[in-house]
């Protein structure tokens, strides 16, 4: 499952440690966020590269993110499948701290690629040590979340409308954060790649996954 966050601003965010400085130190990104809207691809891309031998983490999938309610901070157990209306004002999708610092501490000299979009990635943002943003446009977005078998968010028509709504200004938002921008829309070969090289893990060079904006 993977949910998209609230208009919460992004900018009071402080920048990711490594992204403090440039050219980034390869050797100092231990822990990569790749993040980007519902529908970039970031499961995929986790997938691939976990086949490919990284350690890669999907916070969706693998217990790091959960469905929150808002007003009590209780976290929900079983939640229903396919949400009902009016979830999202309800409860939010989250990612737990504590997770992440475990992971951190896992890490030695590893490098990771946690892989998730949440509501309250503040709360973690001082973990990262490099930003990855996987952007597609608003036509992809709608065709990967109404086509999808992995699973159903964004079939409801108010997660859609939420997914589009976070999608116009995702791309803008972590470009000013310094983010490293890769298009979402190429072969889920090339976007891994193109990760791989943002992490130092592949020879990086202007033309590999980078995009100019929409």
């Amino acid at each position: 499952m993977s949910a998209t966050p609230s208009n919460a601003p992004l900018e009071s965010r402080p920048i990711p440690k490594c992204q403090r400085r440039f050219p980034c130190d390869a050797s100092s990104v231990p822990l990569v966020w790749v993040t980007g809207n519902s529908g970039a691809g970031k499961s995929t891309v986790c997938a691939l590269l976990k086949s490919m031998g990284e350690l890669a983490v999907d916070a969706d999938w693998e217990g790091y993110n959960k469905w929150v309610d808002r007003a009590s901070g209780q976290v929900v157990v079983d939640p229903p499948d396919p949400v009902p209306a009016g979830w999202l004002d309800r409860f939010a999708w989250k990612i737990s701290r504590a997770e992440v610092e475990a992971l951190v501490a896992r890490l030695h000299d590893k490098t990771a690629f946690l892989c998730g979009c949440v509501e309250n990635e503040a709360d973690v943002w001082d973990l990262f040590d490099l930003v990855v943003c996987v952007v597609v446009d608003n036509e992809t977005v709608r065709h990967r979340l109404l086509t999808r078998a992995t699973n159903s968010f964004g079939k409801h028509p108010e997660e859609l409308a939420a997914a589009l709504e976070h999608n116009d200004g995702v791309e803008s938002t972590y470009r000013r954060l310094g983010a490293t921008i890769i298009d979402g829309r190429q072969p889920p070969t090339e976007v891994a790649d193109a990760i791989l090289a943002a992490a130092g893990r592949l020879p990086s060079t202007s033309s590999v996954g980078e995009r100019g904006a929409l």
